[in-house]
């Protein structure tokens, strides 16, 4: 379980944690939390609140009193995370309006589906130096995002030929990157050729979705 639920500031704190004893020990019968639990983290909240007080008082705060107010809190979030842990994160009897009321995170039970992508990747192709081909790809649905919700990356398949390919499946090779550029390099005999491709996104699930028209560039 996160620690951001428990609030920062020391007044916040003490409120919070004396809303959520009360709650736990009204339920402790319910969650099967032995009563020596509850007792315990009502002393440890109880100390906080006295050296809360002591270190807030103008005429007892001093460097001493305010390092055992942050010990006093330290040790009272400690127990609570402890506590928490073992009788309510994991406990099938604690719902969620009883989480809500303690003032504990909602987790989510079931995850989000990713969805299989439907749009294809734009590329612009760019010659940066001598059998070097830089491929940058975006969504084509979208002018600021080079990637769909939930795509990983893009697949690249390609190949060096000398009529334009009629299906995709003579695009025998095949690169794939999670970022923009995708950057293919050739060897110097491959100088003046003519490079096909076609990208396709592929999400973090593996899911692929369809392949982009077949696009041609001369290597440099």
């Amino acid at each position: 379980m996160s620690t951001d639920f428990i609030p920062k500031t020391d007044s916040k704190f003490a409120v919070w944690l004396k809303t959520l004893n009360n709650y736990l020990s009204a339920k402790a019968t319910e969650w099967n939390i032995p009563q020596a639990e509850i007792r315990e983290l009502d002393t440890l909240a109880a100390d906080f609140d006295a050296a809360l007080e002591t270190a807030e008082n103008p005429s007892t705060r001093t460097k001493v009193t305010i390092q055992a107010k942050n010990d006093a809190r330290h040790a009272a979030e400690s127990k609570t995370r402890t506590l928490l842990k073992a009788y309510v994160t994991y406990n099938p009897a604690v719902t969620d309006p009883d989480r809500d009321a303690m003032g504990l995170p909602i987790h989510k039970t079931t995850r989000t589906p990713v969805p299989v992508p439907h749009t294809v990747p734009e590329a612009e192709v760019r010659l940066p130096s001598p059998a070097v081909v830089e491929i940058h790809f975006r969504d084509s649905e979208s002018e600021h995002k080079s990637k769909p919700e939930g795509v990983h990356g893009a697949e690249i398949a390609w190949a060096i030929l000398d009529t334009p390919p009629v299906d995709w499946k003579q695009l025998i090779r095949s690169s794939f990157d999670t970022h923009t550029p995708l950057r293919l390099t050739f060897e110097g005999t491959e100088r003046g050729k003519t490079l096909y491709f076609a990208l396709r996104w592929e999400n973090t699930r593996g899911d692929k979705g369809p392949w982009s028209e077949i696009v041609s560039a001369i290597i440099p």
